[in-house]
């Protein structure tokens, strides 16, 4: 009997050991680091660490940057062959302008809501945007932080919270405004009625964008589309 146990125990302890080696051959989820001069840096992974993050190199190494240095990270990205096309763009039932404030009511806290109306006034967006955006950003919460050190309801890195000058991210109507003005800034420079690309370009960045002539193939990028253009339909 005593053999037999040590025979269990031993078929145990070898089992566990390759179920952790095999955890770790697993391949390590990619990351595209888009840096506040357009530059981009493929990552194996990375860290923040208060106001740095450390980005692991996928040839090895790590390169440690100030993270108002960086517009955005984009999740389990791995970048395609160049010379293969994007893939097919997300399809959005209605091509209208952004601009068109058609939203019936606004979802989240009605304390909120002013705020948005007030933003979409002063940049000439949609309230049901910003609002699905809000959405699907921070689901609402104005204290919200990303892994990845996105910040506030509108998610906004802090290199581009300084371009849009908003000094405090965590403030609801400066972060907002922010965000609403972000918008307006990209329709200013795709077109009012693309709107799969401003919100690609709020998501991917705008030279992303225009180095692929379109929705970005990124899983992350393509699903956000997706997730924003459901829910501002919603409220049409």
């Amino acid at each position: 009997m005593r053999e037999r146990a040590w025979r269990t125990a031993g078929f145990a302890l070898a089992l566990a050991i390759a179920m952790v080696l095999a955890a770790s051959a697993l391949p390590v989820a990619a990351a595209l680091v888009v840096l506040d001069d357009g530059r981009t840096v493929k990552a194996a992974g990375f860290e923040l660490s208060g106001e740095r993050v450390a980005i692991r190199l996928p040839e090895g190494g790590t390169l440690s940057l100030d993270l108002d240095r960086i517009e955005r990270i984009v999740d389990d990205e791995i970048m395609p062959d160049p010379e293969q096309p994007p893939k097919e763009r997300p399809i959005c039932s209605a091509r209208r302008s952004i601009r068109t404030p058609v939203a019936a009511e606004l979802p989240g806290p009605t304390s909120l809501r002013p705020l948005i109306l007030a933003a979409a006034r002063e940049h000439q967006i949609d309230p049901g945007l910003i609002s699905a955006v809000i959405r699907v950003e921070s689901n609402f919460s104005p204290h919200a932080v990303s892994p990845k050190g996105a910040r506030g309801l509108m998610q906004l890195m802090p290199a581009t919270a300084r371009r849009l000058g908003v000094q405090r991210p965590f403030d609801p109507a400066e972060n907002i405004r922010g965000g609403a003005a972000y918008l307006s800034q990209l329709a200013a420079r795709f077109g009012e009625t693309e709107v799969e690309l401003i919100l690609a370009a709020y998501n991917a960045g705008e030279h992303a964008v225009e180095s692929y002539g379109g929705i970005p193939p990124y899983p992350e990028t393509r699903d956000y589309v997706r997730k924003v253009s459901m829910f501002w339909e919603s409220l049409r």
